[in-house]
């Protein structure tokens, strides 16, 4: 059993359906978020990375036959049409670390419709929970306005994946470490954390517990100190580094109360002792609005550290996103359900200055002054290139974030750009709607 089975049962059962009735034809699905969550002013889009890796050893073997027969109650002969079964397609999408805005496509897969069918669970979860993730980052990047920001959420994640996910995610954002050792040596990003409150605990005073810890590390150390009373901790720290020498570099940690007055009154404390290069470090239930606010307050903090609230974006842990279907065999295709109406065939996304992006097929000619933001990333179920690696992904988004209008950026009610469709997009639309309507038009009830 692999990954392929990671999927809901009606891509299994609508697959062995086109097989049967022999509608292998190419078919276009456009993966989307229709409408953006709440206080949020645009999205990174993240996943692909992780999608393709997937899509380049997707094929459907004897186990997975088996297990798909069990989930159906049938013998694993019927099932038989599926062995072997392999992504061929190609894959139009937006590289990892660019900014995105509902309605925008952040990926389109072209294939037989069997298999652009039986990918979409996966993917779908790939790409909406890392866009989800990084968005959330990115967010804390904004609201620390140049200090700081590290991953602390591996504990409370959803999942260990998830957590190694988060910690990428959040360095694709621009955190500067993560205190999940196996992101850290895996990705190479900065590995950083400081010690628990049961370690305090377990020696008779705070005192004792930071001179042991010194003398186990003797690189810079980051004390914590709050297991009692804050500003009693942050004394002892303080006496402590400066018996040892080992002020620059180091820093203390609060993790809960009033962080803006503990800072301030630990920064007095710090640079009374004469350690003016000790850093302060805060952490305990931060996101991008509690770290807003701390910013804004001008408390001396050099160092945000988040974790559950931005590991599982808390706000908004899901997205509204979709991957329907937009063309079958050369013809396009629409959903006309109540509020979940979506525009016909392949289409591509040009940005142009000032993030007004255009949505358009994606054979037209961009606009002026315009990029387009999807690029082939897949042909005949290969890479077309190399993976971007963290650096690249981090540059784009870095890059994007600056891009962003005033308004968008904001924490709390921003403004989020909205894309604007191409005039053959809107006629396009017209027509398929126009069709569908007519061939409905004979079955609805007529009224008494």
């Amino acid at each position: 059993m692999s990954d392929v089975t990671t999927t809901d049962l009606y891509e299994v059962t609508m697959a062995m359906s086109y097989l049967r009735e022999g509608m292998t034809a190419p078919a276009t699905f456009s993966l989307f978020v229709r409408d953006l969550p709440p206080e949020r002013g645009f999205l990174v889009a993240a996943g692909l990375e992780s999608a393709l890796d997937h899509l380049s050893g997707f094929r459907v073997g004897p186990s997975d036959v088996e297990t798909f027969a069990s989930a159906l109650h049938r013998p694993p002969q019927d099932l038989e049409a599926l062995l072997g079964l392999q992504f061929t397609g190609r894959v139009r999408a937006v590289p990892e670390g660019r900014v995105v805005f509902a309605g925008e496509p952040l990926l389109e897969v072209t294939a037989p419709l069997p298999q652009a069918q039986l990918v979409e669970t996966y993917v779908l979860d790939l790409l909406s929970h890392q866009t989800t993730i990084a968005s959330k980052a990115a967010r804390c990047v904004l609201a620390a306005a140049g200090h700081p920001v590290v991953d602390f959420s591996l504990r409370r994640t959803h999942g260990p994946q998830a957590g190694f996910q988060a910690a990428r995610l959040g360095a694709l954002a621009g955190f500067a470490g993560t205190s999940n050792v196996a992101a850290a040596t895996g990705l190479g990003i900065p590995a950083v954390g400081t010690m628990a409150h049961s370690y305090v605990e377990a020696f008779p005073s705070e005192d004792e517990a930071f001179r042991a810890f010194a003398r186990s590390h003797p690189g810079p150390l980051t004390l914590l100190v709050d297991t009692y009373d804050t500003e009693r901790g942050v004394r002892v720290a303080a006496d402590v580094l400066r018996d040892l020498g080992r002020g620059p570099g180091c820093a203390v940690r609060l993790d809960s109360g009033d962080l803006a007055d503990l800072a301030a009154r630990a920064r007095s404390i710090l640079d009374a002792a004469g350690l003016p290069g000790v850093r302060i470090v805060a952490s305990g239930g931060l996101d991008e609005y509690a770290v807003d606010d701390l910013v804004r307050s001008g408390a001396p903090i050099d160092t945000y550290a988040v974790g559950t609230r931005v590991g599982v974006s808390a706000d908004a842990p899901y997205l509204d996103s979709a991957y329907k279907m937009v063309e079958y065999d050369g013809r396009p295709v629409m959903k006309l359900s109540s509020a979940k109406v979506t525009a016909p065939g392949p289409k591509q996304v040009y940005r142009r200055p000032g993030c007004t992006d255009v949505i358009a097929l994606a054979d037209e000619r961009p606009p002026s002054s315009a990029v387009a933001l999807l690029t082939t990333v897949m042909e005949d179920g290969r890479r077309t290139g190399g993976s971007s690696t963290l650096d690249e992904c981090r540059a784009r988004c870095a890059a994007d974030l600056g891009a962003l209008p005033a308004a968008a950026r904001r924490i709390r009610a921003p403004l989020a750009p909205r894309a604007a469709a191409s005039a053959r997009l809107n006629a396009l639309t017209a027509r398929v709607r126009h069709s569908i309507e007519e061939q409905l038009a004979p079955h609805r009830t007529v009224p008494a």
